[in-house]
């Protein structure tokens, strides 16, 4: 339940905090004292629109703080999905707003986007106003009243996991027939490619082999004519190669080792370098005959190199990407191709879905039926006790095709008066009546409805007398489930609270100021006379409220 809000700097409150009872709240005043800047202010806290005009005149921000006590497990869990933890089923949700238009908003000290602020509180409560009972009047609203009351959730569900299927398999259908043409292009387009990348045949690491020998090849005459200087300078030609010198040079050392030892490592090392020389040279003899390229292999190497290459810049920078393209290709291929086997395959598909779609379309209908029958013979009792006992309230249920809620247009056809047929809410309610009407529908509902905080703003307008009393005792009825919030000019909803908020505003010094004070019985007995007598109320007035008090 909301167990307290705190707004700062909004319009004519400069500083206010409010404590409700968990039970039947009623806030009172006269005409422009402040409640609507209230509704407003619980209205910013649930993410509506607020306007920069709002901000009190002279300050740079306004601040609004609303706290929630014992939240359900249930709508814990909701918040909680949203990220957010409660202490010990408290909810602290805040918004502060700038002269600048600056949002922030937090939940339970955590800054929080305006959306989920929105979401959030939208589990926490719920305003009945002129904007709902508009929303009412609108026959797209009737059936979502209809389900919340109907004990076919699951059903419903059902049916909406149905539809998405049988909507998928529509859609996948008419992109079928209508791409004919197109999937024709696309088979061409992908045999060639198939084609051009098998018949290419390639080889993992085939193409850094190719640039090694492509280097080779382009550079083999003055890779042999190296091979052979090389070669040449070891073995010797017409004059003594290194080979030989680096052998005598070994043979004289050898012979001085003997004859002075200190030489002997030397001469040992020398003797390696000779023998790893000579096995140079004989090594290059043999590359000199490797290196005879034959001109027809460049060409080759050249025309393989530029056909990679070529392939690379089509399908993928590497081989394996160009194959792994190829896989694809053929993969898509295989699946146009067998085009009228996918297309039978979907259509018996789309044929079973649609079965049992109508299948269970058709059990919903006939539970919406039934909720809307109950519905609005509960509707028509209730407005009985609401001092409407001719109205006749009947659903008129008509075939649609599939939507993602059924095959049902629902609408609630009212007749406020005995031999009128019923028609349009929206055509024969009067302001009084649509209270009333919204009032019954709350009531009806509320066993259903998790949302612990009711506030109804004005739902007194147009009625008095006896149907105000009623309405009274309608509130107080839904008190025993939810808490409930009402703003009201009438002293027979009043007397009923448990709670009595009195909102005045006062001048000091130039500048307006609201305030809220919880009223004793004395002071109570004083507002309803009020209400009843104006500002200067009779004895009898006076009289008259203190009996209203004490028979609630």
């Amino acid at each position: 339940m909301l167990s307290n809000i705190y707004i700062e700097n909004v319009a004519v409150i400069e500083k206010i905090s409010i404590d409700f009872d968990e039970a039947f709240n009623i806030l009172t005043g006269e005409t422009g004292a402040g409640k609507s800047i209230i509704i407003d202010s619980i209205n910013a806290i649930m993410g509506q629109r607020m306007s920069r005009d709002l901000i009190r005149s002279g300050a740079s921000s306004a601040l609004i703080i609303a706290t929630f006590s014992n939240v359900s497990d249930a709508v814990c869990d909701v918040l909680r999905e949203c990220g957010y933890d409660d202490e010990d089923g408290i909810f602290i949700l805040q918004r502060q707003m700038t002269v600048s238009g600056k949002n922030s908003c937090k939940i339970n000290g955590r800054p929080a986007p305006l959306s989920i602020l929105k979401k959030v509180s939208s589990y926490l409560i719920n305003i009945y106003g002129q904007h709902e009972g508009y929303d009412f009047m609108t026959a797209d609203s009737h059936i979502k009243y209809i389900d919340a009351l109907g004990n076919y959730g699951d059903l419903l569900e059902q049916y909406k996991r149905k539809f998405e299927l049988y909507s998928d398999l529509k859609r996948k259908l008419s992109c079928m027939e209508d791409n004919i043409q197109e999937r024709e292009r696309k088979i061409d387009l992908l045999q060639y490619q198939v084609e051009e990348i098998t018949e290419a045949e390639l080889q993992p690491g085939e193409i850094e082999e190719l640039e090694e020998r492509r280097i080779l090849l382009n550079n083999s005459e003055k890779i042999k004519t190296g091979i052979a200087l090389v070669y040449s300078l070891l073995a010797g030609d017409e004059e003594e190669g290194a080979v030989s010198i680096v052998d005598s040079a070994c043979d004289t050392l050898s012979d001085i080792a003997k004859l002075y030892p200190a030489l002997s490592d030397i001469a040992q090392r020398l003797q390696s370098a000779y023998e790893e020389l000579n096995d140079c040279h004989y090594e290059i003899r043999d590359f000199l005959d490797e290196v005879d390229i034959d001109p027809r292999e460049i060409e080759e190497v050249e025309e393989r190199y530029d056909l990679i290459r070529s392939l690379s810049r089509k399908y993928g920078d590497t081989i394996e990407e160009i194959l792994d393209f190829c896989e694809k290709a053929n993969q898509e291929l295989e699946e146009l191709l067998q085009f009228d086997i996918n297309k039978e395959r979907l259509e018996s598909e789309f044929k079973k879905a649609k079965a049992e779609l109508t299948e269970i379309a058709e059990k919903l209908t006939r539970e919406r039926t039934q909720a809307a029958n109950d519905f609005s013979k509960a509707v028509m009792e209730e407005m009985r006790y609401l001092d409407m006992p001719n109205v006749v309230m009947i659903p008129d249920i008509t075939a649609t095709d599939f939507t993602e809620n059924g095959c049902d247009r629902l609408e609630l056809l009212i007749s406020a008066n005995p031999g009128e047929e019923p028609k349009s809410l929206s055509k024969i309610a009067s302001g009084g009546e649509l209270s009333r009407i919204m009032l019954a529908i709350k009531t009806i509902i509320a066993e259903k409805d998790e949302i612990a905080t009711l506030i109804f703003d004005e739902i007194d307008t147009g009625i008095s007398g006896s149907a105000a009393s009623k309405v009274g005792r309608k509130l107080q009825q839904l008190s025993g489930s939810h808490q409930v919030l009402c703003i009201t000019h009438q002293a027979q909803i009043a007397a009923l609270a448990d709670v009595h908020l009195f909102i005045n505003k006062n001048v000091e010094e130039g500048r307006t100021y609201t305030k809220v004070r919880k009223l004793d019985f004395e002071e109570r007995k004083y507002e309803l006379s009020r209400i009843i007598d104006g500002n200067n109320p009779s004895e009898l007035s006076l009289q008259h409220a203190e009996e209203m008090l004490k028979s609630k």
